[in-house]
């Protein structure tokens, strides 16, 4: 079976390429992180998703040894010194719990590890890297790009003339976007800080033009040249932040090393509302992946990571997603009839008659399978093609290598699904018994209306009979 051709579609170019890799033995893809002041909502789980996908097709397309996946995290920034200050506690103390919470809900999301996670603040100033921030800056600087006033350091807008090629935006849009600060030190409305000046009770970095802290553009084109080289693969992130991050970010890196190009894929996903409407704490419906996994916030339960992935999954990235309860309860209806089906599925046999237990290989995936996720991530396709697979009963080998590229852990649904119930049991169990013991009763009197009314009962609880032949009743937990 030939491996289908990798089809991306590029913002940069507004069409779907086939991908071509600047090296077929380094594909190389970086993908904007966390600022880690406080939990990932629902809207930061969507890129976390999609690039692990793509991270899991291109390590099947290319082997795994040949793709670095680096994606950052942002621990240093305005919002995270105001929230270190509100809690009278360190960035790097506040920083460092946020990124422990952060890897725990990404590892309930099923996403594999990226290769490269760098914080930026190890990449400020480093005289162990040939790359850091304050030598990009210095770089702009030296090359006519970037000026200094008032302790501030700009990047010139006006020095590159091919400015907004990614966003398309007219000018005047462009300034909107940006929410451009009226300051007496900027030569143009366009132009943006590289570094800033720190007050005494704010984080600094010492740097030639005094101590000061970085702007947030400048911190990715520092680490992905760090780790990517001065032009890579793919670029992606949240639609967000294709003005003016990655806008900003282009200039940058193309103005500092001489390159027409940072990245020749820039890749981005689509917005995220919740139940019809924008995600915003002033309406009370902002939700975070944590509570999602940890509370009963979002429609009256928790919901396991296996669920969101899949429900997140059967929207096209490129495409807004509404973000429902009823998604989530699809989502797990789907995951349940995956299961079942997994225990019926045939296990393939060797020469010898005994189960197979050889290395998964591409042959065995049905080519439609790959075909879809080869398409520009076609993941709606792919899950109804996986969908297919169960029904028809394939191999578990078949199976298991299809829900590895969609990254979706049965298993760890399964065990997350027997802690629910017993957790329903301790809880409800001696309550089921008895109404199931007079439902019994009221069957054996023949008062069909009682019995009725207590299934009802029943089934408002979550629980659903099967009647017997022998003339037993048992039970079993429904979501």
């Amino acid at each position: 079976m030939s491996t289908p051709a990798l089809k991306i579609y590029n913002t940069l170019s507004r069409t779907k390429e086939e991908f071509r890799p600047i090296d077929p033995a380094h594909v190389r893809m970086y993908v904007c992180g966390p600022t880690v002041y406080d939990y990932a909502h629902i809207g930061n789980a969507r890129p976390l998703i999609v690039f692990d996908v793509l991270f899991r097709l291109l390590r099947h397309l290319y082997g795994a040894e040949h793709v670095t996946y680096v994606r950052n995290i942002t621990d240093v920034d305005d919002k995270i010194n105001a929230r270190a200050f509100e809690r009278g506690i360190s960035i790097r103390e506040l920083t460092d719990k946020t990124i422990d919470i952060f890897h725990e809900d990404v590892r309930a999301l099923g996403c594999l590890n990226p290769t490269i996670e760098p914080r930026a603040t190890d990449y400020i100033r480093n005289d162990d890297k040939q790359i850091d921030m304050v030598r990009l800056i210095q770089r702009l600087l030296d090359s006519g790009h970037a000026y200094v006033e008032d302790r501030h350091v700009l990047f010139d807008v006006t020095s590159m003339p091919t400015y907004g090629r990614l966003s398309r935006r007219p000018l005047d849009e462009m300034i909107a976007g940006a929410r451009v600060d009226v300051a007496p030190y900027k030569r143009g409305d366009m132009d943006f800080v590289l570094w800033k000046p720190s007050k005494d009770d704010e984080p600094g970095w010492q740097s030639p033009w005094g101590r000061g802290r970085p702007g947030w553009h400048i911190e990715c084109s520092a680490m992905s040249a760090a780790h990517l080289g001065e032009t890579f693969d793919i670029h992606g992130g949240g639609i967000d932040l294709v003005f003016p991050h990655h806008e900003n970010e282009i200039a940058q890196s193309c103005c500092a090393f001489g390159r027409d190009v940072m990245a020749n894929y820039w890749m981005h996903n689509g917005f995220l509302q919740v139940e019809g409407e924008k995600m915003s704490k002033s309406l009370g419906n902002f939700v975070t992946i944590h509570e999602l996994l940890h509370t009963e916030k979002f429609g009256g339960r928790k919901w396991p990571g296996e669920v969101l992935r899949l429900a997140m999954l059967r929207t096209h990235y490129r495409q807004p997603i509404d973000w429902t309860v009823k998604a989530l309860e699809e989502a797990e209806t789907k995951l349940t009839y995956w299961m079942t089906a997994m225990d019926f599925s045939v296990a393939p046999l060797g020469s010898d008659g005994r189960i197979a237990d050889q290395p998964l290989r591409s042959d065995e995936i049905p080519s439609t399978y790959l075909e879809a996720l080869s398409d520009d991530l076609n993941t709606p396709l792919a899950m109804q093609i996986l969908d297919r697979a169960f029904s028809e009963l394939r191999t578990d080998r078949v199976l298991s290598i299809m829900l590895e590229l969609s990254g979706i852990d049965l298993e760890a649904f399964r065990a997350w699904r027997h802690d629910q119930d017993q957790a329903f049991f301790e809880k409800h169990g001696d309550i089921v018994k008895r109404l199931i013991t007079a439902r019994l009763a009221a069957r054996a009197s023949k008062n069909w209306a009682e019995s009725d009314r207590i299934r009802d009962e029943l089934a408002a609880m979550g629980i659903a009979l099967k009647d017997n032949k022998d003339g037993t009743t048992t039970w079993e937990v429904k979501r």
